[in-house]
Parts: C-alpha cells; structure tokens; sequence
C-alpha cells in the first residue's frame, strides 16, 4: 500500500524512525519519505546512511503547527512517533512533556486533516494505561485526542488510529545496551530497582512491522496491541552471565514493577485477532465501523468479561537463553 506514496514520520530520527526508514526503503517503492524531527545533528547523521532520491528531511517540531502544514503537503500517511519518553525526567520537565506529547499531538491531528493526509498512526506505549506517571498521562490524552480525531474530521477523508507496544530492544534508553556497557566495564552487579519486575518485550524490527501491518488493518479509531512476549528483570540480568548478579537500587519516580496493555476497563471494548488486540473506541462515531473484521478480512473472537493483558500474567515469557539471544543481536 505505500508504493507511489509519501509518507511522513515525526519523530523520525529516533530508533523507530531509523528502523522505519531502513525496512520501508527496502520494501517499498516510495514516492517520499520525510524525516520529520528538530535535532539537526541527527538529520546530518541520518542523512549519510538514507541518502536515497525519495528521502526528504525536514527540521522542525511538532510543536510548530505552522511547520507541520508545510511537511505533510500532499503526504498520503503519516507515522506520529516523536515524543518526549524519560519516565524520570517527565517527573520534573512536566510542561515539556505536555507541549510535546499533548499540544504536538493536536497539531499533527489539524495539520492531518488540514492536509489531506489519508491515514494518521500514532505509537503509543503500555505506560499509557492505569498512567501512574506523567509521561504515561500525556501519552494517554495524546491517544485519545488521536481516537477522538476521527470524529473531528467528520466527511474527510483522514483516519486516525494508535499503535500501543511495550519495551523494545537496544532503542535508545533502552536497558539492554546499558547492562551491556557496565559488564563490558567489568561490572558484577546490574542495578534492577525491583526483583519481582516484568516488562513485554520485543525487537525494533517486530515493532515497525507491526505498525506498518496496521495502516492496511485500520478503519479508523483503534488502539492496535500486539501480543508480545514478557521478561522478567532478573532473568534478564542471568542473561548477561551466570556469574551477574542484580543490585536492588529502588523504583524510580513515576515506575511500575508490571506494564498493562489492555486494562480490564476495557475488557468489554477489546477484540482478540491471532496475533493482536483492538481495543474499540470508547465513543460514537458520525459513521459505523464494524470493526470485527478489519480491512484485510481478519476476524475478531471475543475476550472474557475482566480480561487483562498485563506483563506479569502474559502466558509467554521469554527464558534467559532467548533473551541472551536477543541482547546480542542490540
């Protein structure tokens, strides 16, 4: 669906952003491909990997609605994934957080429709859900301000819908490559701040093809989950060798010791597909959207009432073995 097309990512400089650009080049025939992100350097670096005829990169900010406008004309679908994302640092940089993540997400939404963009897909994060930190609060009104979208473009033709996933692999910030530097140090103890912890986990890769499969699934107004594997933190630790041990630091400001995906709450919106959840919306649209079979004919069977997609009671749990696996390919 995106040969011939012009696709605009936010964010674009960040590990989904790259991910993104090097499997769409490589499978696609694009029309363009915009790099949207306000960190020059990054672009410059980009820029010497993904120098491609169709590569466009522009520099700018989601909190510049004027800006916006300018990148997505004649943009066929966009991928909002710029966001500010340091649990600790939303803590105590609160209103950064709310002009990026909340005040740029309305700007992507009437930039979109001010442009004529067919399909918007925003990334969201299981912290989200139950947000107990601000960085998860912003990114909860950031997807219902997206859902809610598609009300607000009535009879045009743009459709908003999100994409929610939990750790990944070797991103940036991620924990992976900072284990990796510390036993590269010598170190014999790796910090975890709780030992009962768990986290979904999956690759970089996993994530842009899941996001990408959704734009074919989506109607307009979803929340995609993917149904991923779980870690435990101290099996991840093990992974690093037999002889590292975890140090219990203590749980940072705003951390949870499980993640939700799909909250019981929603138990009675949520329809299971064989690889993914939807989570229906929670409010009527100006048209009805059927959405127990989605646009390549996959069809939904029910959850039960009080269903939870938590971390800690995922039936798949990665062993130390596959996680040792996965470490060396970050």
């Amino acid at each position: 669906m995106f040969d011939n097309k012009s696709v605009l990512i936010t964010g674009g400089t960040g590990s989904f952003g790259k991910k993104c650009v090097e499997l769409m080049l490589k499978r696609y025939k694009l029309r363009r491909l915009i790099v949207f992100s306000r960190d020059e350097l990054k672009q410059y670096e980009m820029q010497q990997v993904f120098n491609q005829p169709e590569m466009r990169y522009f520099l700018g900010d989601v909190r510049d609605l004027s800006r916006l406008k300018q990148a997505m004309r004649d943009v066929d679908y966009v991928i909002h994934a710029a966001a500010l994302k340091q649990v600790p640092a939303a803590e105590y940089n609160p209103l950064e957080f709310v002009k990026t993540n909340i005040n740029g997400a309305e700007n992507v939404i009437q930039a979109a429709i001010e442009s004529g963009v067919k399909k918007v897909m925003a990334l969201s994060t299981d912290k989200s859900v139950n947000p107990i930190n601000l960085y998860g609060a912003t990114k909860m009104v950031s997807d219902k301000l997206f859902i809610a979208a598609n009300n607000m473009a009535g009879g045009r033709v743009t459709r908003f819908a999100v994409t929610r996933y939990g750790n990944v692999i070797g991103s940036r910030g991620s924990v992976v490559p900072y284990f990796k530097k510390l036993v590269a140090e010598g170190a014999k103890e790796l910090p975890v701040t709780d030992l009962r912890m768990t986290r979904f986990w999956f690759t970089l890769e996993e994530g842009v093809d899941f996001v990408l499969k959704n734009f074919a699934r989506m109607q307009g107004g979803e929340t995609f989950v993917p149904k991923i594997p779980s870690m435990r933190i101290t099996d991840l630790v093990a992974s690093f060798g037999e002889d590292i041990r975890p140090k219990v630091i203590g749980i940072r400001p705003g951390e949870k010791l499980h993640e939700v995906m799909v909250p019981a709450d929603a138990a009675h919106l949520t329809l299971e597909f064989h690889d993914h959840y939807v989570i229906k919306p929670t409010i009527n649209y100006f048209e009805q959207i059927d959405y127990s079979v989605n646009l390549l004919g996959e069809k939904d069977s029910p959850v039960p009432d009080g269903f939870e997609y938590r971390s800690d009671n995922n039936p798949v749990f990665l062993a130390v073995e596959q996680l040792r696996e996965l470490n060396q390919k970050c």
